[in-house]
């Protein structure tokens, strides 16, 4: 008997037949046919990371604190698996002071540090087969330098040694959010910006969406654009524990100017329903209350977490009261596992946190 994911994707291929024509239909079919993108809380092969800070992007007193949290993060999840480092023939040396042997270090040229969103998305059959998207990016539209980055997708589909799969779309894998049973939560402000998909419709980016990473419902959040250099991404608005359930960031500032949009967000979530008509459950977690004017940019808040095998790596920010609050609730959300947190202030003050400098390759 089919499952309910082949027949949801038969009646996505006469969705295709219809907007774009048979011969174009049976080729989608061909190219990408039960390939999905399953959830960060599955088991992994490894986690892969970019030792690609420079002084020219994070200047000379950021860059060594930067260097230390990549390291750090990179040692605490190779506690529970096996990380891969891409870095620069340059910085080669210090990649190895600072990490020694546990962690694998692979030349490559590079950018930055994030690989959520240079590098690519894995996807999986249910006859255990791997793959990887190449989502093309851009630098977040033009915002930064990326051509050595724009590599670093194909670069470690050759490395894992697995095919890869192209895309006309433009985005970053910090942008989305699945929970592995065909339901993902992702930003307008990122994907449907004019800096990366001009003239492409919310329709037709389901379509794509749906077919490259097997999804089957797509809930929608504004973000907000313009505010810092993703435009919005849903890595730090929202995440799935499970099906069903998921962590969302809450800002209890009126004035901080994402304020608005969080609260809308966790109105959309709590509103909304995942592909099996399961009603969200959702778990807030409020962000920290600290001083950062010295750094524009820094990114406070918990939703930034990494899921890898045993373990969800989180940031800590010397809130004492959220730091606990958000490690309470990330222990309810993900049983079973350690949470364990650690300082990320060099790389949050560039925006970022530990999701954005990660990315899985499942296990099959």
């Amino acid at each position: 008997m089919p499952t309910r994911r082949t027949i949801i994707h038969y009646l996505g291929l006469l969705t295709a037949a219809t907007v774009f024509g048979a011969k174009e239909a049976f080729a989608m079919a061909n190219s990408n046919d039960g390939w999905f993108m399953p959830d960060e809380c599955g088991p992994h092969e490894r986690t892969w990371m970019a030792f690609g800070a420079s002084q020219k992007i994070w200047g000379k007193k950021l860059l060594p604190e930067v260097q230390r949290n990549l390291a750090t993060i990179a040692l605490t999840i190779a506690k529970y698996e096996p990380v891969s480092m891409l870095v620069r023939p340059m910085d080669l040396r210090r990649a190895k002071q600072l990490m020694g042997s546990k962690v694998e270090l692979i030349l490559c040229p590079l950018d930055d540090v994030w690989m959520r969103d240079t590098g690519p998305v894995f996807v999986v059959t249910e006859h255990g087969e791997k793959a990887t998207v190449d989502f093309n990016f851009n630098g977040w539209g033009g915002k930064q330098e990326f051509h050595q980055d724009a590599n670093v997708a194909s670069f470690v589909a050759q490395r894992a040694g697995v095919r890869r799969m192209q895309t006309d779309l433009v985005l970053e894998g910090g942008g989305i959010e699945v929970d592995g049973h065909g339901t993902a939560i992702i930003t307008e402000s990122c994907v449907l910006n004019e800096n990366r998909n001009p003239g492409v419709s919310m329709a037709q980016c389901e379509r794509e969406l749906k077919r490259v990473l097997g999804l089957e419902k797509i809930i929608w959040l504004p973000g907000i654009t313009g505010q810092e250099i993703t435009d919005g991404h849903t890595d730090f608005c929202a995440r799935f524990a499970r099906p069903g359930v998921v962590i969302a960031g809450s800002d209890p500032d009126p004035k901080s100017f994402d304020y608005a949009v969080a609260q809308q967000h966790l109105d959309i979530l709590r509103r909304a329903t995942d592909f099996d008509g399961r009603r969200l459950e959702v778990i807030a977690l409020e962000a920290p209350a600290r001083e950062q004017s010295a750094h524009a940019d820094f990114a406070a808040g918990y939703i930034n977490f990494y899921v890898c095998n045993g373990a969800v790596i989180a940031p800590e920010f010397g809130d004492l009261r959220t730091d606990a609050a958000a490690k309470r609730e990330l222990q309810r959300a993900f049983p079973g596992r350690d949470v364990v947190q650690i300082n990320i202030d060099g790389i949050a003050a560039g925006g970022g946190g530990i999701h954005c400098t990660t990315q899985q390759e499942p296990k099959v």
